[in-house]
């Protein structure tokens, strides 16, 4: 018995839970296919782009190689972040320290939560479709004990196929909620690496950033091989 005759024998309750599992493995493994296509291309474009970064000459140069580079815009905010002029604002009142942590967490958590969409989904299918073919099987079991109670002779023939019909539904259900299960624990594993490259290039950048704003310039190879000839 294929699941189209399943189907036409159950109810509407029946019907709405296949509907309900089928809607959710196909929205998991959309999920699933485009976050992995985007964290392929993510860490690829991080280790490049912070690469790029300090190569750059100076900080024009390395906006440039960014905005190149950069294909999901993971870390051209963050340097975009502390170029931004807040001149005449409560942003503006602490100094420079305070001034580029506040811009660089603001930036890398918008940066995060483009890394993080889906997981939510992932995470909620996971979790809720065992118990929703659970709850298929045990309406399907009792909606065939009440056909096989009005048929009058009960055997354990009569019993077994609806029954056994019925177990389909928490074959579904697992069967939609393990690939979710996998795919959030994979996904979140790259996500926690791509992170901590996003955190350890914004430390980095904002340390840089205080280094050259004590000496009153803009970061510059030149500049900076100037200084440091003047002082030898």
């Amino acid at each position: 018995m294929n699941a189209l005759s399943l189907l036409h024998q159950t109810d509407a309750v029946g019907t709405g839970v296949a509907l309900i599992l089928l809607l959710m493995s196909v929205g998991s493994w959309v999920v699933i296919l485009w976050k992995a296509w985007l964290l392929i291309r993510a860490k690829t474009d991080v280790a490049r782009c912070t690469r790029s970064f300090w190569q750059a000459a100076s900080m024009d140069d390395a906006l440039l190689s960014l905005r190149h580079f950069d294909r999901e815009a993971l870390v051209l905010p963050l340097v975009v972040a502390t170029q931004t002029q807040t001149a005449g604002t409560l942003a503006a009142a602490g100094d420079r320290s305070q001034q580029l942590t506040r811009a660089l967490r603001d930036a890398l958590h918008a940066v995060l939560l483009k890394l993080q969409a889906g997981q939510v989904l992932l995470a909620t299918v996971g979790s809720t479709a065992p118990f929703v073919g659970l709850l298929g099987t045990v309406w399907g079991i009792y909606h065939a004990l009440i056909g096989i109670s009005g048929a009058g002779q009960i055997s354990i023939d009569k019993i077994a196929g609806p029954v056994g019909e019925a177990l389909i539904m928490t074959a579904a259900g697992l069967t939609v909620a393990i690939p979710a299960v996998l795919g959030y624990n994979l996904m979140g594993r790259y996500i926690g690496r791509i992170e901590a490259d996003l955190e350890g290039f914004a430390r980095d950048l904002r340390e840089l950033l205080l280094t050259h704003a004590s000496h009153g310039q803009a970061p510059d190879v030149h500049a900076t091989a100037g200084a440091h000839a003047a002082t030898v």
